[in-house]
Parts: structure tokens; C-alpha cells; sequence
């Protein structure tokens, strides 16, 4: 039971922060601690009352003690729920997990390693309401607290996405954002598999914004990602976002088409005015089949991701499953002589759903 915020009126915006943790035992407890700070009555700078109503931890299974941490942190917090997840699903999923489970005004994602300032949420909410944005950006006012790689890889990606799929939102895409209530919980509901969240936002959000925001410095712990993990949330920005990979296709082989019938017609020149074209040229042969043959794979690998992603959705794999606190069912039941060695591991903050 949430303990009721005094001077909440019918105007009061509630929100809801989830926050997907993976990595989170040391980052964590501060993060919290900030959110709490306003759980008591706030006022935006235009004048919007809000309040956060609860905060979502949902445990990915990271390879650290964030699931004890995310217990004792909802012993400590009323409005704290743990969200656990059957197994590892990555980011978005586990995103799409807190949204399901939320139940604000305003659902407000945000990271777990203290990047992200809680207090920019009053700004977010200004610029939702003046711009009347179902979903709101945190635009980053200075350079990402990253490698010079990654940022750029990042930045490039992004413009990729938006030039060649006409994703005009993709270069705003931030895991620090502000959404409203239903929205949120109707794509978490409606998202298949191997769905890129930001993508599916925009399939039922009217006129994202965005909203400057510093970044800050990422708690003391190591990146939960890799550049194998960037690429591959690269491919899936681009397979969700519609069959225009499948046009790519397309494209590919009409330009290798073009090229065939201009080497053609060189080679049909060449031999009338006896230039040497009929002579044998191995070196151009091989690089004209490594060429096609690479366009050739490349383009069925195109085709295999979007029928991969199909048979799972026909197969019925879920984009995540929400599960009860594992300390409280049987896993957490430990014999007497394991309880004495480690009094404590199967308590819990009660069942969460």
C-alpha cells in the first residue's frame, strides 16, 4: 500500500519511473535515493503539479547482487516494486515489462547507473504539456559520457535509421524519456518480439518531442554494453521499423542490374572498335563476382531477419515474461542448514507482480 501524498488534487500529474536493472548493485540505492526526493508534492517551472507515485525496478538477471538490492530498497520504500523477469531479455524488454506494470499518469523510463537526473522530469513534463506530446525525449545539452567510438557509432546509426527509413524521431531516441500512462502500457501489451521499443513508441505516440537535458557521468561500474550489443540493437532498429530493409533489397538489385547492362554495353563497344575486350580479364571477373555475390548474401541475410522474427512471433515467443519474486517461491526455500550459513538470502520484500 502507497502511503497517500498529502495535497494531491485531480490536476496532480502521477508518474510512474521504471528503471530496468541489469548491473545495478552499486548504482542503484543512489538512484532510488534521488527519486525520493520527489515522492513529496512538486511544481514544474510552468506551474504543473506532479508527484512520482512509484518506482519499477525490473530485474533483468544481471551478474551481480542488483536482485537483493532491488528487495531491500522496496522493504525500505513503499511506493519501490520489484518487477522480476524470468531471464535475461535485454533493455527494452525489461522497459517494456515496467510499462506493463505501471499504473501513472506518466510513465518516465530512465537508467540505472545515475546518468539520468531525476529532476529533469518536472522539465519533461512542461514541455509535454506545452507541446501536448504523448512522449518526450531527454535531448542530450552536452556530449554523452562515452568513447569518442561509441558516440559516433551511436550518432551514426541513428542518422542511418532516419535518412533510409524515414524515421524522423530516430536521431531523438534517448532511454531517458517521459510518455503518457496509456500509451506506454498499450505498447507494452501490443509489442511483438525483437521489437525496438523507440520504434514502436512511434507507431502510436503523437508528436514526440524533446527536451534539453545534461547528462551526467555513469556510476562506477562497468558498461553492460558491448559494441556486439550496439550492433545488434542497430539491426533491430532497423528490421522494426517496417519492410523498407526489404526494399533495400530491391534497391541493391536494381543498382547491380543497372550495372550489368552498362558493363554490357562497354564490353559490346569495346569488342566493335577492338579495344580488347575479348580478352580474358581474371582480376575484373573476380572482383564482379565478389561484388554480386556479397550483394547477393548480404541481401538474403535481409530476408532471414525478418523471416526469423516472424516464426518467433508465430511461435509465440514473448517479448518478456513477468514472474513473482524467485526468494519468495521455491527456489527461495532453503534447508535449515543453508539458512544458518546465510541467514537472509530467502527473505523477501513479498510477491510482485
Amino acid at each position: 500500500m502507497n502511503t497517500p501524498v498529502a495535497g494531491l488534487t485531480a490536476s496532480t500529474h502521477r508518474i510512474s519511473v521504471v528503471v530496468p536493472v541489469y548491473q545495478g548493485e552499486k548504482t542503484l540505492p543512489g538512484v532510488v535515493a534521488e527519486l525520493m526526493d520527489l515522492t513529496e508534492l512538486q511544481r514544474s517551472a510552468s506551474g504543473h503539479q506532479f508527484v512520482v507515485a512509484e518506482v519499477l525496478l525490473v530485474f533483468d538477471h544481471g551478474p551481480d547482487q542488483s536482485a537483493q538490492v532491488i528487495r531491500e530498497l522496496a522493504a525500505r520504500y513503499d511506493i519501490v516494486r520489484g518487477v522480476w523477469l524470468s531471464r535475461n531479455f535485454g533493455q527494452h524488454p525489461a522497459t517494456l515489462a515496467g510499462m506493463a506494470s505501471a499504473g501513472g499518469d506518466w510513465v518516465v523510463t530512465m537508467d540505472e547507473d545515475g546518468q539520468h537526473d531525476p529532476s529533469a522530469i518536472g522539465s519533461m513534463l512542461d514541455t509535454a504539456m506545452a507541446e501536448q506530446s504523448t512522449l518526450v525525449y531527454a535531448l542530450p545539452s552536452n556530449k554523452p559520457p562515452h568513447g569518442f567510438l561509441r558516440n559516433a557509432a551511436s550518432k551514426g546509426a541513428k542518422k542511418v535509421v532516419a535518412t533510409l527509413l524515414s524515421s524522423k524521431d530516430a536521431p531523438n531516441y534517448q532511454s531517458f524519456r517521459l510518455v503518457t500512462g496509456e500509451v506506454a502500457r498499450s505498447v507494452a501489451a501490443y509489442a511483438g518480439n525483437a521489437v525496438y521499443l523507440d520504434v514502436a513508441l512511434g507507431w502510436i505516440a503523437s508528436n514526440a518531442s524533446t527536451c534539453p537535458v545534461a547528462l551526467r557521468e555513469e556510476g562506477n561500474r562497468t558498461s553492460g554494453y558491448r559494441y556486439r550489443t550496439l550492433l545488434s540493437h542497430f539491426w533491430r532498429m532497423v528490421i522494426s521499423s517496417g519492410t523498407r530493409g526489404l526494399r533495400l533489397v530491391s534497391l541493391i538489385g536494381a543498382i547491380f542490374a543497372l550495372l550489368g547492362i552498362c558493363l554490357a554495353v562497354y564490353l559490346l563497344i569495346a569488342y566493335l572498335t577492338g579495344h580488347g575486350a575479348g580478352q580474358q580479364g581474371w582480376t575484373s571477373t573476380m572482383i564482379v563476382i565478389l561484388i554480386s555475390s556479397g550483394a547477393i548474401l548480404f541481401s538474403l541475410g535481409i530476408i532471414a531477419e525478418y523471416v526469423g522474427v516472424n516464426v518467433n512471433m508465430a511461435m509465440g515467443k514473448p517479448a518478456y515474461l513477468i514472474v513473482s519474486d524467485p526468494a519468495a517461491g521455491p527456489l527461495g526455500r532453503l534447508d535449515a542448514d543453508e539458512a544458518t550459513a546465510s541467514p537472509g538470502t530467502a527473505t523477501s520484500s513479498g510477491e510482485n507482480t
